[in-house]
């Protein structure tokens, strides 16, 4: 953006945050190394080493720019790090008081709701916009009441309550819309339950999940490390201004635009999967629904394998011993994500589960990649104050780094006897982490199944080995004794956990970890960085590459741009994620992205993953629809990242297709079902399709943040009529497609029906989504970054 100021004429100091920015490394590390005790320092030297042209890219950002903060890498998640540390609840602007609030550029930044301030995640577009002033644009959100009565019973976690949460706000609909909780049972939650749920907003479709303060916050902030100055400073301001929650006093009546209630004794153990965050599964019910999911057509539930083959054995030797995989046996099981580790109940829960199996003689797998992966450093320091820490590492759950990892796809190459007995099997091997996310080929390309659990259930998830298992009736193992080993002997009970709790968790913990958190690491602090106003590209980077926005950019305003005779680039179902449109983790080595890199010298094992490749915009609009579990209807259900070329009927990857009509001057657009783009707030969702060529996507419905960030590219979002889709309209894909918008941008309307006709003679009617003035003025730039460009160069 400061070169493209500076080639219109313009200052490019014009280019800097004008509000406060924290930016958290987070998302680089990777689990090479697991079950051993210098796994984190061996991760975290890969990471650097990998990773030195961005980390030195973000280095010279932090100088560069005024108002930033740089975090760097191996301090922690942002959303754990903001709860601790970062989270300001009211700001105190030189004595002028107003209270807090965020965006992120991650969806999971709705964490931060859970102690009170309002916060959301949107796409880096957005938020860069955010930075130079511009103003956020959305729709008056509706506002779901969610009244939470009762007290959870023993034996169940937050992880089960948030897995209830977000079933039941899925099936209400509140895509675009806040939700509140309140009611008596908000007392009986802590801070890292709460924050628990707030996190999860985005699997649930929210805009934000939010818990109002009150005494429970209070007590979080002091524990977390504030002075009691700043908290009573908190108290005395949001009660002035009838902000405070005081149980003491009646309850308000509250309007709201729906309602909800759950009753939390009605809450029950459970986990989420195979494939989508919202698909629970009573922990009673796993074994049989793991039963009908390998009946079932392939889908959300279902991987239709034939019931001759369901009792397939793979046997191995692992190092030198016998080994065997079967479907649903467990091949990773990772304790990684802030949405749990945040949480000393379920952290402290999942070290008691790993002590109690080892004094029966009951221990994890040796191939079952098992690995520790906290949100920030303090949950090491109460992990060895309470002495548990030793039994996660004789279990195999040592720390391998403080980051995103497993949940992110980050989560490493499986031991190479493991991989191997996979390969070439039609064998289910399963993933059991705490994470937030279980989309399709996000966890790892070899993990079919993947289940999302607390941390005490993915250590008794470890031990049994398998997820076909029923945990009342069938033991996780044999005890040294002889004697079967059940979940129930090893499960502690919540006093148990809370007494722990009680005198391992300490604000001294949280103070010592966040007081030299900006002073990074030695391998940090030898990086060298330039200290120029612009950054100098290298053209023979593989990690940042100048990208081509801006290019030949004029003062004025292109205007919108006409759809013609389009072709369908890709048609696809429901509930495609931003991980299907671009994947963060795993670079195939069969890809178009994996051909660009060898093609410039880079050796397979040097890949690294998409997210750490994000810097370049040749990988990534390459690794654009690259996912390995796409479902594509042009193909016929064939499953993989390859499209159809319908003017020559060649089956091509997503890139080469793509590349073809774009060679042929010929415009493309995306046949889509309903939430489309739900998943991560990644803007490399929009950028890689406008990368591609992809004009506009027509679909029943978007998530909320992908329909943002594709309209802050200039991509055109259309929505079916209800009651309509592709299918129902007989759409096959292979007609072409013109978008019947006004020629002037001053003629176009926010949520305007918009004809669209195809050349097999069909027509019909779609909502235009640009859903605000703000975001037209967007389409007449050709997006949202051209368009503050051009503001700042005239000022």
């Amino acid at each position: 953006m400061r070169d493209a100021v500076k080639s219109l004429g313009s200052d490019p100091n014009k280019i800097n945050p004008l509000v406060p920015v924290d930016l958290v490394v987070d998302h680089s590390v990777q689990v090479d190394f697991a079950r051993s005790e210098d796994a984190a320092l061996k991760n975290e030297e890969l990471e650097f080493k990998r990773n030195k042209e961005r980390f030195a890219f973000l280095k010279w950002g932090s100088t560069a720019f005024q108002n930033m903060l740089v975090v760097p890498p191996g301090s922690g998640i942002v959303h754990q790090v903001n709860l601790e540390y970062l989270g300001r609840v009211v700001f105190n602007s030189n004595g002028f008081l107003y209270p807090d609030s965020v965006v992120g550029t991650d969806s999971h930044t709705t964490m931060i709701d859970g102690l009170g301030v309002a916060g959301w995640g949107v796409g880096g577009i957005e938020a860069e916009a955010a930075m130079l002033g511009q103003p956020m644009s959305m729709v008056l959100p509706g506002v779901v009441g969610f009244k939470l009565d009762g007290k959870l019973k023993e034996g169940v976690t937050a992880t089960d309550l948030v897995l209830t949460v977000t079933q039941i706000l899925r099936k209400h609909g509140v895509v675009g819309k806040f939700v509140e909780f309140y009611g008596e049972g908000m007392s009986e939650l802590s801070l890292a339950d709460r924050a628990t749920i707030a996190n999860m907003s985005p699997e649930y479709g929210a805009t934000m999940g939010f818990f109002p303060v009150d005494h429970v916050t209070l007590e979080y902030l002091k524990l977390t490390g504030r002075s009691d100055e700043t908290v009573s400073m908190i108290e005395s301001y949001l009660r002035a201004n009838n902000m405070f929650v005081d149980y003491n006093e009646p309850p308000q009546e509250r309007a709201y635009t729906s309602y909800l209630q759950l009753d939390l004794g009605h809450v029950e153990p459970c986990i989420s999967g195979p494939k989508r965050p919202h698909d629970r599964v009573p922990l009673k019910d796993m074994k049989a629904d793991w039963q009908a999911c390998l009946d079932n057509p392939v889908g959300f539930k279902g991987f239709a394998v034939p019931k001759e083959k369901q009792e397939e054995v793979v046997k191995f030797s692992y190092k030198g011993q016998p080994a065997e995989i079967k479907h649903g046996s467990v091949v990773i099981a990772a304790i990684t994500s802030c949405t749990n580790t945040s949480n000393p109940s379920v952290m402290i829960g999942a070290a008691l589960v790993a002590k109690k199996a080892l004094e029966l003689g009951v221990e994890v797998k040796p191939w079952v990649k098992t690995s520790l992966a906290p949100g920030s450093r303090v949950v090491e320091k109460y992990l060895d104050r309470s002495g548990l820490r030793e039994y996660l590492n004789k279990q195999g759950f040592q720390i391998v780094g403080y980051g995103c990892t497993t949940c992110i796809g980050n989560s490493g190459d499986l031991e190479p006897e493991v991989a191997s007995a996979i390969e070439g099997t039609d064998i289910i091997p399963a993933a059991v982490l705490s994470g937030n996310r279980n989309f399709e080929g996000r966890v790892h390309p070899q993990t079919r199944a993947n289940y999302l659990a607390s941390p005490p259930l993915v250590v008794a998830y470890a031990l049994a080995g398998t997820v076909d298992i029923d945990f009342e009736k069938e033991p996780i193992g044999t005890g040294r004794d002889g004697k079967s080993v059940y979940l129930r002997d090893v499960w502690p009970s919540n006093e148990e956990i809370a007494q722990v709790v009680q005198y391992s968790v300490l604000p001294s913990m949280f103070k010592s970890s966040y007081e030299t958190i900006t002073e990074g690491n030695p391998l940090w602090n030898e990086l060298s960085a330039p200290s120029s106003t612009l950054y100098s590209w290298d053209p023979n980077s593989t990690y940042i590459h100048e990208p081509p926005y801006f290019k030949n950019m004029t003062a004025n305003p292109p205007g919108p741009r006409e759809v013609k005779d389009a072709y369908c680039l890709l048609n696809f179902g429901d509930s495609v994620t931003t991980d299907h449109i671009s994947p963060a983790g795993n670079i195939q080595k069969t890809s178009p992205a994996a051909k660009f890199l060898m093609d410039r010298g880079v050796i397979p094992k040097n890949f690294n993953s998409y997210g750490s490749r994000r810097g370049n915009d040749e990988v990534m609009a390459r690794g654009t629809f690259a996912n390995i579990r796409i479902v594509n209807k042009l193909l016929k259900g064939e499953v993989g990242p390859k499209t159809v070329h319908i003017p020559t009927g060649e089956k091509l990857s997503v890139f080469d297709a793509a590349s073809k009509y774009k060679t042929a001057g010929q415009d493309t657009i995306i046949l889509a079902g309903a939430e489309y783009g739900s998943g991560s707030s990644r803007d490399w969702a929009a950028k890689g399709p406008l990368l591609l060529g992809v004009k506009a996507v027509i679909a029943k419905s978007f998530e909320r943040i992908h329909r943002s960030n594709l309209a802050g590219m200039g991509i055109i979002p259309l929505c079916f009529k209800a009651g309509e889709d592709a299918e129902t309209l007989g759409l096959t894909g292979h007609e072409r497609y013109t978008v019947h918008l006004p020629t002037k941008v001053s003629d176009i309307r926010p949520g305007q029906d918009v004809t669209v006709t195809t050349d097999s003679g069909k027509s019909f009617v779609c909502t235009l989504r640009f859903d605000t003035e703000v975001e037209l003025a967007y389409y007449d730039h050709g997006g949202i970054l051209p368009y503050v460009i051009r503001s700042l160069s005239t000022k």
